[in-house]
């Protein structure tokens, strides 16, 4: 370890809240090994790139940082890791501006991995059969590049296998973490002064059904999760508990109730709707109907008195019909989101989708998108006002001084961005306000 004490080394982060999170973990690997963390630019010996591979942009873009990476210092050692290196494996080797390639599973192992490669000029390629790994990969406690907020994940991995997405050749089947172990963390979170935590996962719905026992049976679905909001709920320091994108069939009338019986959890709820229209749905294999769907956002307002529904949704995918993209217009009209993601169909070989008849051109896909878009600002915009008058608790983050002496930013508990006057205050106040116009 001494030989590589003061080496400087630089990371990069793409894609999700997981990659993010585990781009932490592996930045504190790196320090508790000697390693000095720099800014990704040049002057760096190693350079990281936590790669992605939800679309072909995500793709592309892992590419250029690699390249980019090479550029700003061409004797460094450049490292792919995650999604995008998980999926591309050996080929990747085939790209001169990499040097070392690890996948998914392997991200616990990166100082040795680093060291082994610069030392001994050690083998390149570090990409298992993701799908055979039954455990779940415990790394470093992460901390967070937030100041106010702190992720956590507690799940990898999916085994919805949508039509569309790779993620579960790139990331394996479902694997939990051990509550212990997400409490732990948690706890010294709440020791270095985070107030709220995120808990975040690939498919953070199915956390514990790969547990033994009841938890793995059909009736446990939810259960395990429930469970350890209720003991993260009990930690001291922990005020607010936000979740990270759940699956939308996992909620019912009693899930929801179950999580409005915690005062710490946050009324912010995002479900992945991907399509209004049920055979579009149908084409993309996943396992409900826009009534379904409906009826699972009715029993969250039905327990929260306002909650933020956010979600996402794919235009353009193969063999989308005006019909059917209208069906998907009409449902958003009705639920009214308070955000929706709107993306464009990205097609990735290897795919069921890729093979699908009547792929769509990116100029429609473009027209739908925008179509969208411009309900969503009009969604958003109607539940902020909604908020005007009422009393929310805020969570500062910022000041904002181009806004006035004592202006912050700051979130509510539906993740509603604010800007209020708060003399004397400091970074992580809660502070409960009237909402005004003027603070949106």
């Amino acid at each position: 370890m001494a030989e590589f004490s003061g080496r400087k080394i630089a990371f990069h982060n793409l894609g999700c809240k997981v990659n993010s999170y585990e781009t932490e973990a592996m930045l504190r690997q790196m320090q508790e090994h000697g390693w000095e963390i720099v800014p990704f630019e040049p002057g760096a010996d190693v350079y990281v790139i936590n790669t992605c591979t939800v679309t072909n942009i995500a793709d592309r873009k892992s590419r250029q940082m690699l390249h980019r990476a090479k550029q700003m210092n061409p004797e460094a050692l450049v490292a792919a890791v995650g999604c995008y290196a998980q999926v591309a494996g050996k080929g990747l080797l085939k790209d001169p501006a990499v040097d070392l390639v690890i996948g998914n599973n392997e991200k616990s192992r990166l100082p040795e991995l680093i060291e082994n490669r610069l030392e001994k000029g050690a083998d390149a390629l570090f990409v298992e059969d993701i799908g055979q790994v039954k455990e779940f990969e415990e790394l470093p406690f992460g901390g967070s590049s937030e100041k106010t907020r702190a992720f956590i994940k507690i799940e990898d991995g999916c085994n919805q296998f949508c039509s569309y997405c790779l993620i579960p050749y790139a990331r394996g089947r479902v694997r939990s973490r051990a509550p212990e172990s997400t409490l732990a963390e948690a706890r010294r979170l709440a020791e270095e002064g985070f107030k709220e935590i995120v808990l975040t996962g690939i498919h953070m719905a199915s956390y514990g059904l790969d547990f033994p026992g009841d938890a793995g049976r059909a009736e446990g679905y939810g259960e395990p999760l429930l469970q350890l909001i209720g003991q993260l709920a009990e930690i001291g320091g922990i005020r607010r508990i936000r979740l990270g994108s759940l699956e939308p069939r996992i909620i019912t009338p009693a899930f929801a109730e179950r999580l409005a019986a915690v005062p710490k959890l946050c009324p912010h709820f995002h479900l992945s709707l991907q399509s209004g229209s049920e055979s579009v749905l149908r084409r993309m294999n996943r396992k409900y109907t826009p009534e379904a769907f409906l009826g699972e956002t009715e029993a969250l307002r039905g327990a929260f008195e306002q909650p933020a529904l956010t979600t996402d949704v794919i235009v353009g995918f193969p063999g989308e019909t005006e019909a059917e993209f209208e069906e998907t217009v009409r449902f958003l009209e009705q639920a009214k989101f308070y955000e929706t993601h709107v993306f464009r169909y990205s097609r990735r070989a290897g795919t069921v989708a890729d093979r699908l008849p009547d792929q769509i051109p990116e100029a429609v896909k473009a027209k739908r998108s925008a179509v969208l878009l411009e309900l969503n600002q009009e969604n958003k915009a109607a539940f902020e006002k909604g908020l005007i008058g009422k009393i929310r608790e805020v969570l500062l983050e910022e000041p904002l001084p181009e806004r006035g002496a004592d202006v912050w930013t700051g979130f509510t508990p539906e993740y509603v961005k604010l800007a209020v006057k708060a003399p004397g205050a400091r970074q992580g106040d809660l502070i409960n306000v009237t909402v005004t116009e003027e603070m949106l």
